[in-house]
């Protein structure tokens, strides 16, 4: 049998790398899209591809972006996949403040400029799948789970890039017939995430206290509620997503909430640190009672300007029609991410 091809922008990100470690396992040949910068930026990858010499006959890097129309139309013209996963954007929410102009032109116009590449190469087999966010829910005026039906509020240039991505998707996929797809993935984290999300940053920071590396954990908002998953369950459910018999829309999610306060409580119980937690509001402190010393404050620097209070998705319609649910519990993700720290 013919091997399929799969395309991943965003490869060498978190969900990129697992993504592709779960294609190679279903003997697919990968093609992965990386921008050029002066270092590899492949450390996710390098159990699975030489990075040095770009040897892997399974395994292949092309140098591109999408927020280049050329490089997009060149790469998908010479692979020609059977599927292709849009994982490439400027990812970080907080960031998306501080260089909105970016963040658009990558997560917005990057799927537009794939769905486009898809229509001109009149390529209606190749699969296409779409990694949208929780983030497009945004402001929600009930704590009710979300799902496929509830209406998007962003509260975030990344938020409302998505929402862009999102709804292009649905266009070429009405409008050309293109096997168009969106997955709505609730936050999703593992060994592999980047240091400045706030699970990494709070698991990495009592680790370094603990070891008297670091005196003090800096955190914002600490009352927001989150569903976290592990990216290992959820890249899953994107294959899944391009297996099912039509292009539909799909929320992926665990429906358990927790805050930020919540992550951090139990972080600090499996690392042994004797948390108590002091004040309201900026002035709400983190003690290990232990030592006397505060270990977490409050810093308005961190706090977003439009805060996104709770998302917790409902994935009922994964569950009955693709036949998935979460493998990790939240304290299964949180065990794998303290391991990777030691």
């Amino acid at each position: 049998m013919k091997k399929k091809i799969a395309l991943i922008f965003g490869v060498t990100g978190q969900d990129g790398s697992y993504l592709a470690e779960f294609l190679l396992k279903k003997n697919y040949i990968i093609h992965g899209v990386k921008r050029r910068s002066s270092s590899e930026n492949t450390q996710r990858l390098d159990h699975i591809f030489d990075s040095l010499n770009f040897k892997n006959k399974n395994f292949f890097i092309h140098y591109g972006d999408v927020t280049d129309s050329a490089s997009v139309h060149n790469i998908i013209n010479k692979v020609k996949p059977n599927e292709i996963y849009n994982l490439a954007a400027q990812s970080h929410v907080k960031v998306s403040f501080d260089i909105p102009e970016y963040t658009a032109n990558s997560t917005a116009l990057g799927a537009l400029r794939i769905l486009e590449t898809l229509k001109s190469l009149n390529l209606k087999k190749t699969k296409y799948y779409q990694a949208s966010s929780s983030e497009m829910f945004g402001k929600q005026k009930t704590k009710k789970a979300q799902d496929e039906n509830t209406p998007f509020h962003p509260m975030s240039i990344y938020g409302a890039s998505k929402v862009f991505a999102y709804h292009a998707t649905i266009f070429y996929r009405e409008a050309y017939g293109i096997f168009a797809t969106n997955g709505i993935l609730f936050n999703h984290e593992s060994p592999r995430r980047g240091p400045t999300f706030v699970t990494k940053k709070i698991i990495q920071g009592l680790i370094r206290i603990k070891q008297n590396k670091q005196s003090q954990l800096l955190l914002g908002n600490l009352y927001s509620i989150r569903d976290w998953g592990h990216a290992k369950d959820y890249v899953e459910t994107m294959w899944k997503i391009l297996q099912y018999k039509k292009p539909e829309d799909w929320v992926i999610a665990t429906n358990q909430e927790t805050s930020v306060k919540g992550f951090i409580n139990i972080c600090a119980k499996k690392l042994n640190i004797n948390l108590k937690w002091k004040n309201k509001g900026l002035r709400e402190i983190g003690i290990n009672d232990d030592t006397g010393k505060t270990i977490i404050k409050i810093d308005k620097k961190y706090y977003r300007a439009g805060e996104v209070d709770f998302l917790k998705g409902n994935f009922y319609k994964a569950k009955k029609l693709l036949k998935w649910k979460p493998k990790y519990k939240l304290n299964d993700l949180i065990d794998d991410m303290i391991k990777k720290e030691y």
